[in-house]
């Protein structure tokens, strides 16, 4: 018998966490972490908290970039993965058809009516991956186009329509694959009359920035994209599972039916790694047309009985717990609050998004003093005026937040769905209480900033 035991060995090294991944893993990552105070030790989560070892929570506005939807260790799914594992399933023997995938696919295409099958890969790069091939392989066609400003993923294919020069430096060629400006449907219309575009991938809301698609852009995008025998995808890797305040934010537009639709981060329950790429039947039975052809796409741990207890139990959740409208209300509350804080604060400019994904994006102000300091900021490198707001809302305040891309001068909010009054209560008081210390003029806040400002230059 084996002498391994998990509580032991975490008790003995887990302090030296940060040492491990400078030596052996991403060593940027503590790097970034120390440089802007975020090295923190965290020692449980429950729900939208974490615990630090002082017995201090932290309320988490990011969730995982948004793979935590019902927060962290919800008792549903964390039973869910008991019973998975004490069934000892004959999973995974490549050679049966399990109950369980075609379960989670049923269960899914019932909140996407048009769609007929499903792919289970297991991330949202995967998903997009799935699509991307499903779509080319289907019209024939070689090129995808996407939209300026989005973010698909980071493997190859992905990478290829990722609208983000500062990912796809470096890692050419890529796939033959055009960029649109999001809502230019000219621009949309002049690539298609080239004949050779397969499919257009869009994000119903972006999550670098969070710009949502024009009304009507993506059914007049459907319009045209079907006249010339192309496909949509809909990348709701991010925004699908009620994170919008719809189960998948295509849904906010009438007519809106995607060809192929891509999903994960918050089907996983936070714990096992899934994703999912919904399609049309007729494009699956292009792709797997005959006996011979019925692994030309597949993934090693794709449809395993983990990740797909983990999806069904949190679908049954979000079911019982009306986790969509949930978030719906909860996302109107907390913005609408914090939208009526514009007036009061000239560094604040807009509070854009819809449900619980959330943009707040800071603007040049208007009085001479804040405007040379802004000034100083942006000439260093734009973005650290966002980042200058995160790290007392976690220093100070003990909130997780985190800027919408480099850059930008946006925080995005993506908490758990599961959040209340009592979390949007916390997060305005907060971001009032940082908002008031800016347009102060002085304080520990703009001395963080030129501690930036002195990396940046140091770092260019």
């Amino acid at each position: 018998m084996t002498g391994f035991d998990l509580t032991r060995l975490l008790a003995e090294r887990g302090g030296e966490r940060y040492d491990l991944h400078t030596r052996h893993l991403n060593h940027q990552l503590p790097r970034m972490l120390h440089t802007i105070g975020f090295d923190k030790v965290y020692e449980r989560a429950e729900g939208a908290y974490f615990w630090d070892a002082e017995g201090q929570d932290y309320l988490d506005m990011l969730a995982g970039f948004g793979v935590m939807g019902l927060g962290r260790h919800h008792p549903v799914v964390r039973r869910a993965l008991h019973d998975v594992l004490d069934a000892q399933l004959a999973d995974l023997t490549r050679f049966d058809c399990q109950p369980l995938p075609g379960l989670l696919a049923e269960q899914l295409l019932g909140h996407a009516p048009h769609l007929d099958r499903v792919f289970f890969g297991n991330s949202g790069t995967e998903a997009v991956e799935t699509a991307l091939k499903f779509a080319r392989y289907a019209t024939g066609k070689p090129r995808i186009l996407y939209c300026t400003h989005a973010f698909h993923g980071l493997t190859t294919g992905s990478l290829s329509v990722n609208g983000e020069d500062g990912f796809r430096d470096g890692f050419a060629p890529l796939l033959p694959d055009t960029a649109v400006p999001l809502g230019d449907l000219d621009a949309l219309a002049r690539e298609l009359a080239k004949g050779d575009v397969a499919a257009l991938i869009v994000e119903p809301i972006q999550g670098k920035g969070v710009h949502e698609a024009p009304p009507g852009y993506l059914r007049a995008a459907q319009d045209l994209l079907h006249r010339h025998k192309a496909l949509l995808i809909a990348d709701e890797v991010q925004t699908g599972l009620g994170r919008t305040g719809d189960f998948f934010a295509y849904q906010h537009e009438d007519g809106v039916a995607p060809d192929l639709v891509c999903v994960a981060k918050a089907l996983s329950g936070g714990y096992v790694p899934v994703g999912a790429t919904l399609g049309k039947d007729w494009i699956f039975k292009k792709v797997y047309s005959s006996m011979d052809r019925v692994l030309v796409h597949s993934a090693s741990f794709g449809s395993n009985a983990q990740a797909m207890a983990a999806g069904l139990a949190v679908l049954a959740v979000m079911e019982d717990e009306q986790t969509v409208a949930h978030a719906r209300h909860t996302g109107d509350l907390l913005r609408g609050r914090l939208a009526e804080l514009i007036p009061k604060y000239e560094l604040l400019h807009d509070v854009r998004g819809r449900g619980l994904m959330i943009g707040i994006e800071f603007g040049r102000p208007t009085s001479l003093g804040l405007r040379s300091r802004w000034t100083m900021l942006q000439a260093a490198r734009k973005g650290l005026f966002a980042q200058m707001v995160v790290v007392p809302l976690l220093q100070r305040h003990r909130i997780l937040t985190q800027v919408s891309g480099d850059h930008l001068e946006v925080i995005k909010l993506i908490p758990p769905l599961i959040i209340g009054e009592r979390e949007v209560d916390r997060f305005v008081d907060a971001f009032t209480a940082v908002m008031d210390d800016a347009h102060g003029g002085g304080g520990l806040m703009w001395d963080f900033g030129r501690t930036l400002v002195k990396q940046a230059v140091a770092h260019r």
